[in-house]
């Protein structure tokens, strides 16, 4: 308590208490941080020379914004540099832990300092308490927001916010970009490991590029790690191997949480790449929602893909996912990707057909319009006493007392009775023979050709 009332006081003076920490307590990607924008590596789309941050921070014209990303992919950096190259004081909050307390904290710091940058993490958890503290300040200025989030913004941002920011979007890191900060880290004496006399060699940094999955503070603690945890050889060199690498980020990082917006990304590119018949692409995603960890949505995907990009082209296929997602939800992870690959293999390589899907939303928007008519008297329920005299059923003609079980009858409203919502494709044998058989009957029933 007494250590915060410290650290308050000297935030309300303008002192930069950051400083006192000594540099060993923090890990490697946060003393790497960049202190300018020449220093960020990757999103050059918006920190390049005349892009916009770059021309909002030579012109000390600062708007709030929304950076949204991938983890370990640069947001927290950009603010960073922002504050670095304009001289403003830097804060960093937390929406989901931090309180309206420590909003007021901020606020009272930039009414005395004129401005102050708020690095604000997952302000998608923003509640409205905070968010109407913090509205008027964004409004006059004292505060520039840069709020930081790995969720789509024009889904989980409440618009009264979205409306006072920009919104940029952080790109994935490339091989390139991660190399760069690396080596940085490798030899920078100053806050970097350059003083620890390391070699680290070419496979073992494409091993740590490859197991950090483009989030970039992982592969600089990974880095540290590996580097403090190793003992130097007999000339005092610490060798870092593929080996030791390995052993200090112990999994590659998969993106994308069970309610995040980037596991609905691979959800959607999972079926797209189905319904593109990329088996290997299928495949690829399918072992991303397995890592995840989500048998459920996976079972509950693979089944509205079977029946909406199948269907009718191969319904054996259909059945088979059924089963086959039974057979995954009895087994458990991680036997069930057995099964669900079976399902995933036959789907992407069956013959596609989306006529049902598209029948019934042809059948749903037609009834949108309205004026579709009453129901024939002679398909009403007749079941119950006094039907008749209502004319319920009594002109109705029953298909099995005619040859072939068949006689021509109006089932369809007056209004609609010549529409036609189901339009048979031929990419597949079921198919073919149920839309022969199809427009046989239309044409009998209608008199179509």
């Amino acid at each position: 308590m007494f250590l915060k009332l410290i650290i308050r006081i000297k935030i309300r003076f303008g002192i930069d208490y950051t400083i006192e920490r000594s540099n060993l307590l923090q890990p490697l990607a946060f003393r790497m941080r960049p202190r300018s924008l020449t220093e960020v590596v990757g999103q050059q789309h918006l920190i390049g020379p005349g892009k916009i941050i770059w021309r909002m921070v030579q012109a000390h014209m600062l708007s709030s914004m929304i950076l949204y990303g991938p983890p370990g992919t640069g947001k927290t950096s950009i603010a960073s540099a922002i504050a670095g190259s304009t001289k403003y004081a830097l804060r960093t909050l937390n929406a989901a832990t931090d309180t309206k307390k420590d909003l007021q904290v901020v606020a009272e710091e930039a009414k005395l300092s004129g401005t102050v940058i708020l690095l604000l993490d997952e302000i998608h958890r923003l509640d409205k308490t905070k968010q109407d503290f913090l509205l008027p300040h964004l409004e006059n200025g004292r505060i520039i927001l840069i709020g930081a989030t790995t969720e789509n913004p024009y889904i989980t941002i409440n618009p009264a916010i979205r409306s006072r920011t920009q919104i940029f979007e952080v790109k994935p890191l490339t091989t390139n970009d991660m190399i760069q900060a690396i080596d940085r880290a490798v030899t920078d004496r100053e806050r970097g490991l350059g003083k620890m006399n390391l070699a680290l060699t070419a496979e073992a940094k494409q091993q740590l590029i490859l197991t950090a999955n483009g989030d970039l503070r992982s592969a600089l603690n990974g880095l540290e790690l590996a580097a403090r945890s190793t003992a130097p050889s007999d000339d005092g060199v610490i060798h870092l191997t593929t080996e030791v690498i390995t052993d200090s980020l112990q999994k590659r990082q998969i993106t994308g949480d069970k309610n995040g917006d980037a596991h609905y990304d691979v959800i959607s590119a999972f079926q797209k790449s189905i319904r593109g018949s990329d088996t290997d692409a299928a495949l690829h995603y399918l072992a991303r929602l397995i890592e995840m960890g989500d048998l459920p949505i996976i079972a509950r995907r693979l089944m509205v893909i079977a029946y909406e990009d199948v269907g009718l082209a191969n319904p054996p296929a259909c059945e088979r996912t059924v089963l086959a997602v039974q057979a995954a939800q009895q087994l458990g992870f991680p036997e069930a990707r057995i099964p669900l690959a079976n399902a995933v293999i036959e789907l992407c390589l069956s013959p596609k057909s989306n006529s049902a899907i598209s029948a019934i939303d042809a059948a749903s928007a037609r009834l949108a319009k309205g004026n579709y008519g009453t129901i024939p008297n002679y398909l009403k329920d007749a079941h119950y006493k006094g039907a008749t005299k209502l004319g319920h059923g009594t002109e109705y003609r029953y298909p099995h007392d005619y040859p072939e079980d068949w006689i021509r009858q109006q089932y369809l409203p007056d209004p609609i009775k010549q529409d036609q919502y189901y339009h048979p494709k031929t990419n597949g044998k079921f198919e073919v023979a149920y839309g022969r058989q199809y427009l046989q009957l239309l044409k009998a029933q209608r008199g179509k050709s």
